[in-house]
């Protein structure tokens, strides 16, 4: 129909008006005429029982293709301008039609992601090994879930900009839902398919898509990045939840060389970490499966394990040297050791360069002799590390035996100044440390 008007009312531009006087107007009579046929069939139409898809093609017919398409269209548009023609559907009609779109568009986003995770769980109750894209492991339920939220918000957006915009927040809260329910189902695998023949290549799969999918949806909604952040935060916990997965059987074997080192009293630390970090390296290319920057982001939390299993060996009161030279060596085996983990984390990928003053810093305070020196560079550290607790710095001034109470409490004194909000605290270390 709206093409037949179309070609009609050119014909009417190319032949007949050049036939007529031009006060008789014969475009705007022509015109006029078929758009009150073309709205009295709308209106019937409009009075119908519609589906999903009916509702879509009738309004992006009214709020889209026949003003632009045919109105606008470049043989006409000249003709035509001027002449009142109105819309096909009067306001109140098309914004009951407009809602009723929406409500059936986002409940059927909202069944598509649904059967498309319903699809996934299955492939990993099945053990199904997840395809290699790059050498990467990865599964559809990305482009999936990406495609239905991007064919809603394209359908939204080919009937009116403004449309596109109201679609957004009840699709961005389906989403939300969705991804919660995604990671309720990853967890649930995590704890019931360990012993799947696929598990950690499908964990890996998994974390891959955290990836995917806060880079989708960033690049079509930028305010994911402020006002709607939340929406991201289940594959956030996701992405954690599987890295404690891939690393949980490394870290126990780790537990038991990190005790060591109180065993020995420290004089075989070097020997102690050279197998430390061989076990870890031979753990690593496991790991390949990752996307790139995420492997680099698994290899930052074993460098954070890696620097707090150290400090908790130094920090379980163990160890007490009453001389400077005694403590002066303790200190540079500290040092040596820091720059080994340092050096190591970050020729694996490790971009956790937050880290690196840590231990250095430690050995510093360990190595100096005057109280006062010793609070400057405790209060130094303070602001690097937030959560460094006085109960933190008691654990490692007992390793100063030659310190009195009183210099120790002056020393601890420093850390009542605030430091709060000095340091991203998303980069967290003496909080995951418990001294007693």
């Amino acid at each position: 129909m709206g093409r037949t008007m179309k070609e009609d009312l050119e014909a009417v531009v190319q032949r007949l008006k050049p036939l007529f006087p031009a006060e008789f107007h014969v475009v705007a009579a022509y015109a006029e005429s078929y758009h009150q046929h073309f709205a009295a069939h709308m209106a019937a139409m409009a009075t119908r029982q519609l589906d999903k898809r009916d509702t879509y093609m009738l309004l992006v017919w009214v709020q889209n293709l026949y003003p632009n398409d045919v109105i606008k269209s470049p043989k006409l548009a000249h003709e035509l301008q001027g002449i009142e023609l109105g819309s096909l559907l009067p306001a109140k009609e098309i914004q009951r039609l407009e809602a009723t779109f929406l409500t059936k568009q986002v409940a059927s986003a909202k069944e598509l992601m649904a059967k498309a995770l319903k699809e996934e769980l299955q492939h990993w109750d099945d053990d199904v090994q997840p395809q290699q894209l790059d050498g990467h492991y990865h599964n559809e339920l990305t482009i999936d879930v990406m495609q239905i939220i991007s064919q809603s918000l394209d359908m939204a957006e080919e009937i009116t900009a403004d449309l596109g915009e109201q679609m957004t927040r009840p699709l961005l809260t389906e989403l939300a839902a969705f991804l919660r329910s995604y990671l309720s189902a990853f967890m649930k695998f995590l704890e019931n398919g360990e012993k799947k023949r696929n598990y950690r290549a499908n964990v890996i799969a998994n974390i891959n898509n955290c990836l995917f999918f806060r880079t989708s949806m960033v690049q079509r909604w930028q305010s994911l990045q402020d006002t709607h952040s939340h929406v991201l935060h289940p594959l956030d916990e996701l992405k954690a939840r599987g890295y404690d997965a891939l690393l949980q059987s490394l870290l126990l074997n780790l537990k038991p060389l990190f005790e060591r080192f109180t065993q020995t009293q420290w004089e075989a630390s070097e020997e102690i970490l050279e197998e430390i970090l061989a076990m870890v390296a031979e753990s690593l290319p496991e790991f390949t499966g990752l996307q790139g920057c995420l492997r680099e982001e698994l290899v930052g939390v074993v460098h954070l394990h890696l620097v707090k299993e150290y400090i908790v060996q130094l920090s379980k009161r163990r160890l007490v040297l009453k001389t400077p030279e005694q403590q002066q060596l303790l200190a540079q085996r500290v040092l040596n050791n820091a720059d080994h983990i340092q050096s190591f984390c970050a020729e694996k990928g490790s971009k956790a360069t937050w880290l690196d003053p840590a231990l250095p810093k430690l050995a510093e305070i360990i190595r100096l002799q005057d109280p006062s020196a010793i609070k400057i560079e405790v209060a130094a550290y303070a602001t690097l590390f937030p959560d460094f607790s006085k109960d933190h710095l008691s654990a490692i001034l007992a390793i100063k035996g030659h310190l009195s109470s009183d210099e120790v409490w002056s020393i601890q004194s420093i850390l009542d100044l605030s430091t709060t909000g000095l340091r991203d605290p998303a980069h967290s270390l003496f909080s995951l440390i418990k001294v007693g």
